[in-house]
C-alpha cells in the first residue's frame, strides 16, 4: 500500500511541475497552478478565451466539450496539432511533462498572434463603431 502511495504522489508531482512549467513558459506564475479556480482563470488567459468560460466549466456535460475545447487551445497555443491534443487529453501523464518540459514555445494564444487578433475583431456591421 505504501508504494502505491508514493507512485501517486511521484506522478502528482510530476504533474503539479509540469503545469507549473507550462505557466511559466505562457509567461504567466507558475505558482498559479496550485490555486483552484485561479488556475483555470489562468489558463483562460493563456488560450486566449474569456473569463466567462469558466462558469462553463461547472456545468455537466456542457464541461466536458469546454475543456477538451480549452485543452486544444491550449496545445495549439505552443505550437502542437489535435494529436498533441488528443495526447494530452487520453495520455496527460505523458504529454503533459512533454509540453512543460520540453522544446515547446508558448505562440500565444491559438499559436498565431494575427490569427487571435483577427478572432478578436467584431464580425458583425452592428459591432462596429462608426
Amino acid at each position: 500500500m505504501t508504494f502505491i502511495i508514493v507512485i501517486y504522489l511521484a506522478i502528482l508531482v510530476l504533474l503539479i511541475a509540469s503545469q507549473w512549467k507550462i505557466f511559466e513558459k505562457a509567461g504567466q506564475p507558475g505558482w498559479a497552478c496550485l490555486v483552484p479556480f485561479y488556475n483555470l482563470y489562468i489558463l483562460l488567459k493563456i488560450v486566449g478565451k474569456p473569463t466567462w468560460w469558466m462558469i462553463m466549466f461547472f456545468i455537466p456535460i456542457i464541461n466536458i466539450i469546454f475543456l477538451i475545447w480549452a485543452t486544444n487551445m491550449l496545445s495549439k497555443s505552443f505550437g502542437k496539432d489535435e494529436g498533441f491534443t488528443a495526447g494530452l487529453i487520453l495520455l496527460g501523464i505523458v504529454f503533459y511533462p512533454m509540453l512543460g518540459f520540453g522544446s515547446a514555445v508558448y505562440k500565444g494564444p491559438f499559436g498565431d498572434p494575427k490569427a487571435f487578433e483577427l478572432a478578436q475583431k467584431p464580425q458583425f456591421d452592428f459591432e462596429q463603431n462608426r
